[in-house]
């Protein structure tokens, strides 16, 4: 119980962290999205630590699927760091920055959100420890709950052309013009 606590402070550590990039711009609590980032990462190795000794080690079960997982890891971690291209991504038009429209960021508005519930399901399919699925699910919803307050909050204050993006993208789930142009525009 105690790494699903960590869990959930760490989400309110990101929306400390918004509300301080919108509003205060304080030097201190802009470090709290990489000490948000390390509470999940402890939460979820602790999880697994902690159920070391009951889990069923099957070779090829956790290989298929732990393979899923990392791969839905590998996908959240480009689309947090690497999918912005550091020259476009702080654009300033008119004194406010423009959103970045390419590549993951064309295929919906969150992309993270998907990734990082598919890492929570296939690690938990994996490993098949209940705690997990639990902390999976905590997880994903306050992750939901974040990604809502960045869109009607975060985003708009931040992105002067954010609506517009609204109207053109997904919020989560993507179709098949927002497929066709997230792979046109992949890098």
């Amino acid at each position: 119980m105690l790494f699903i606590l960590m869990g959930l402070l760490a989400f309110i550590l990101f929306v400390a962290y918004d509300i301080n990039d919108v509003i205060f711009k304080n030097n201190v609590i802009r470090r709290f999205f990489f000490l948000g980032s390390f509470l999940l990462i402890f939460a979820t190795a602790g999880i697994i630590i902690e159920a070391f000794d009951v889990i069923i080690w099957n070779f090829w079960w956790m290989s298929i699927f732990g393979m899923f997982s990392l791969f839905f890891l590998i996908l959240l971690i480009y689309t947090l760091f690497f999918a912005l291209p550091f020259n476009e991504t702080y654009i300033i038009s008119n004194g406010s920055p423009q959103v970045y429209r390419n590549g993951v960021y064309a295929l919906c508005r969150h992309p993270g959100v998907l990734w990082f519930g598919g890492f929570y399901f296939f690690l938990w399919v994996a490993l098949r420890i209940p705690m997990l699925l639990w902390a999976g699910l905590v997880f994903c919803v306050c992750n939901f709950l974040y990604i809502v307050f960045q869109d009607h909050w975060t985003f708009i204050r931040t992105f002067e052309d954010y609506n517009d993006y609204k109207k053109s993208t997904p919020f989560i789930i993507p179709n098949f013009e927002s497929i066709k142009r997230c792979l046109l525009t992949l890098k």
